[in-house]
């Protein structure tokens, strides 16, 4: 993780839900990253929880670097969720992260978007289902259209690189789409905050 993020109006927060070695869900919230990263007005940060000390709710006080990531997603201007499907619902490794998030959550009144990949011929749709419910019930503002990439071990390579076209323009237009709903309802929103601020 970033310690000393450089000033950017528009700041992204992706939580990548996998640990597997060479998971296939780091490759497609990669393409999500390089479209966002394109653009000089925004500034994306992946947490990867391989290394975070996550902990059960109720198990004391989180850790330092746990209520670091907390404060990122806190602070972020939306918000990218990214898991494989597992037996029919979301990682676990996820729900933990967000489990982590406190009380009020810090995906509450966030945008947020969801990509998820599956083995499978009918892709993680299972699992962005249930993603949305608990994202919603935590009061995040989930973006319609999320992602959901089917057969994803035919799809990218071993090196990461996404083998079909159309596949790789969704996801990047996943990236897309939330930089257009925060230039359309965000920052016009802070916009108007900033002069009632000014003007009181």
């Amino acid at each position: 993780m970033t310690d000393t993020p450089t000033p950017h109006r528009i700041r992204i927060v992706a939580l990548q839900g996998s640990v597997r070695a060479g998971n296939n869900t780091a490759k497609a919230l990669a393409l999500v990253v390089d479209e966002l990263t394109r653009r000089s007005d925004v500034q994306c940060e992946v947490i990867d929880p391989t290394d975070l000390p996550l902990a059960f709710p109720g198990k004391g006080e989180a850790h330092a670097e746990v209520r670091a990531m907390a404060a990122r997603v806190r602070d972020a201007t939306a918000v990218v969720l990214a898991t494989p499907e597992y037996h029919g619902s979301f990682s676990s490794v996820l729900k933990l992260m967000i489990e982590n998030l406190g009380f009020p959550s810090a995906l509450a009144g966030k945008p947020v978007a969801l990509l998820g990949v599956a083995a499978g011929q009918i892709g993680a749709i299972k699992s962005l289902e249930q993603l949305r419910s608990v994202c919603s019930h935590v009061g995040a503002i989930v973006l319609p259209g999320p992602v959901s990439v089917a057969r994803v071990r035919e799809v990218f390579d071993d090196v990461g690189r996404c083998t079909d076209e159309r596949v790789e323009q969704r996801i990047r237009g996943l990236a897309t789409d939330l930089v257009g709903y925060i230039k359309r309802s965000v920052c016009p929103a802070h916009a108007l905050e900033a002069m009632v601020r000014e003007a009181s």
